[in-house]
């Protein structure tokens, strides 16, 4: 059963909180995509694994929870590139289509609201170090380690 199926029937409140857009919004979406895709298919070409409400549906969920493409792609049976690639061309058939439109970067900048708090998402990576001693140089600190004649601090006994 196609996860469309199951939310179909809800409340247009539980539906939009679900889905982010109004039922009205999504069967709008809907006709744009099935259109786009038909024109995409009209000749020939091998037809996707899933249905234009799942394609819609999964463009939705990236967007309103940005879950990443892995997790979304292990809900739908999909690699996360195809994942990617299908946002990606729901996306633009919607802007194409002039119906729907994102705000310009220029209107973005040029907002009025004064930016309170600013965060920002980091990670480590752990970079590979070279194995020939001679390139090996250039990632050395110099540092000795906890247990170094340098540290301060003594080994423990064996």
């Amino acid at each position: 059963m196609d996860k469309y199926d199951n939310i179909k029937n809800y409340s247009a409140a539980k539906f939009k909180s679900i889905t982010g857009v109004s039922p009205e919004t999504f069967e709008t979406m809907l006709k744009i995509i099935k259109e786009a895709y038909a024109a995409k298919h009209k000749n020939r070409g091998r037809h996707g694994k899933l249905t234009c409400e799942s394609m819609l549906l999964m463009t939705l969920e990236y967007l309103k929870e940005y879950r990443t493409l892995e997790c979304i792609g292990a809900s739908y049976g999909l690699h996360k590139t195809n994942v990617g690639l299908t946002v990606r061309w729901v996306e633009e058939v919607l802007l194409s289509s002039g119906t729907f439109s994102l705000p310009s970067k220029r209107a973005l900048a040029q907002s009025n609201t004064e930016i309170e708090v600013i965060v920002v998402d980091t990670t480590e990576t752990p970079i590979q170090r070279p194995k020939c001693p001679k390139k090996q140089k250039a990632y050395y600190s110099g540092k000795k380690t906890a247990y170094g004649e340098d540290s301060g601090s003594h080994r423990p006994p064996n």
